[in-house]
């Protein structure tokens, strides 16, 4: 997915000028990449908001504006408010349309599994993807078939398929998903009894120490 994007340059730079731009409703950022030198802009809070919420995410190509001349951009480096979740601060990566770059792209689980069907639970252990592509093939997300798991199987990165032309940077023996069968609470009340009544077998770390003194 692909917006356009209206930025300024901004002069100055620190917490005051940074304040003063967000009262406004803008937010700093920087604007880089190959062949150009970093250019402080600011763009429009509500805009850049929009633009990050796409089906895309962080992955959607931005098409900044700035004095007249437009740069294709990736949104890098973020800085959030940790409270309120506002955007403080944006990095904006020049690429080009014939260069492939490395992105973060979401795991999206498809199918009913058998396992699950038998009582088992899936447990996710791998939420994105590393891929290299062209800036106009990085899909949305990558599917995952869970539809041929049953109880104590995993799929892998490497059993699972991408579009042509991207390249998968994720070790492909790395977990995705596993299904595995819930502990019931009853199997776990007998399990934690016995370590309790194990304790009170055991002499204390204070009462063993003495007694070997003792015997020394």
């Amino acid at each position: 997915m692909e917006v356009s994007l209206q930025a300024e340059t901004r002069e100055g730079s620190g917490k005051g000028v940074a304040r003063k731009l967000r009262a406004q409703g803008k937010v700093p950022a920087v604007l880089y990449g190959r062949g150009i030198q970093a250019v402080p802009v600011a763009v429009d809070g509500r805009a850049i908001s929009q633009a990050l919420h796409t089906e895309a995410g962080r992955n959607v190509l931005i098409d900044l504006e700035v004095g007249g001349e437009t740069h294709l951009t990736l949104p890098r480096e973020m800085q959030r408010d940790p409270v309120r979740g506002t955007l403080l601060h944006v990095d904006f990566l020049k690429i080009a349309r014939d260069v492939a770059i490395e992105v973060e792209v979401p795991i999206h689980l498809t199918g009913d599994s058998p396992g699950v069907k038998e009582g088992g639970i899936v447990e996710h252990h791998l939420w994105n993807l590393s891929l290299r592509c062209l800036p106009t093939e990085v899909p949305e997300r990558i599917a995952a078939d869970v539809s041929s798991l049953g109880i104590g199987e995993t799929l892998r990165v490497g059993a699972i398929s991408v579009p042509p032309g991207v390249e998968v940077l994720t070790p492909p023996d790395e977990i995705i998903v596993t299904v595995v069968v819930p502990q019931k609470p009853e199997e776990a009340a007998p399990a934690a009894a016995a370590e309790g009544v194990a304790a009170e077998g055991a002499a204390p770390a204070g009462e063993a120490a003495a007694e070997g003194a003792t015997e020394s």
